[in-house]
């Protein structure tokens, strides 16, 4: 058993020795070579130059309230021809038309100033809904806002105030109502 085990161990030297002298001849890195390929990625985009943007224009009023109207500016006297049309009219459509008494005007940034009766105000939307139906079925300009909780039925616009005047005294008497004339604004 001893000879056995003898040529093991120097089957088992010699495969060490070949493999210690073969492998470096195969192994030794001289078979591979890097590839170096050129590159076609083109260079990147130069940097933007930062612009600082100045506003030239100066902002805009502040227009959360209505500016002031300015003085109505007077007109000319109708010329005889027109005041007799006009004339003629008021007589057929029993219309008092009177363009001279209570003028429309503009205010200091030159928007017409106009006016709006408020007639009331509901909690309830329903309510609101029912009296603006009414009212234009009556044959009025009819608008409802929501300001809050509440929702405010008005009547207009108007730009002469006392049509809006003789109206509230009307619709005192028809419907009970006591409005007030406020001015109107888009907000």
């Amino acid at each position: 058993m001893q000879q056995k085990v003898k040529y093991r161990l120097v089957g088992f030297a010699v495969i060490l020795l070949s493999a210690a002298v073969i492998f470096p001849v195969f192994f030794d890195g001289a078979g591979y070579k890097e590839r170096h390929l050129q590159s076609e990625i083109p260079p990147g985009p130069e940097r933007p130059k930062i612009v600082r943007i100045e506003p030239q224009n100066k902002p805009l009023p502040d227009t959360s309230k209505p500016a002031e109207p300015k003085p109505p500016v007077e007109l000319p006297k109708p010329p005889k021809q027109v005041k007799q049309v006009i004339e003629k009219i008021e007589q057929e459509q029993k219309v008092e038309l009177e363009i001279h008494k209570d003028q429309p005007v503009l205010d200091q940034e030159g928007v017409p100033v106009a006016w709006t009766l408020q007639l009331a105000s509901f909690k309830d939307e329903a309510n609101a809904k029912s009296l603006r139906k009414q009212l234009i079925g009556e044959g009025h300009k009819v608008f409802t806002r929501k300001q809050g909780e509440l929702i405010k039925v008005y009547v207009g616009p108007e730009f002469q105030k006392s049509r809006l005047e003789s109206l509230k005294l009307s619709l005192k008497k028809d419907f009970g109502l006591n409005g007030i004339i406020v001015r109107f604004t888009t907000q």
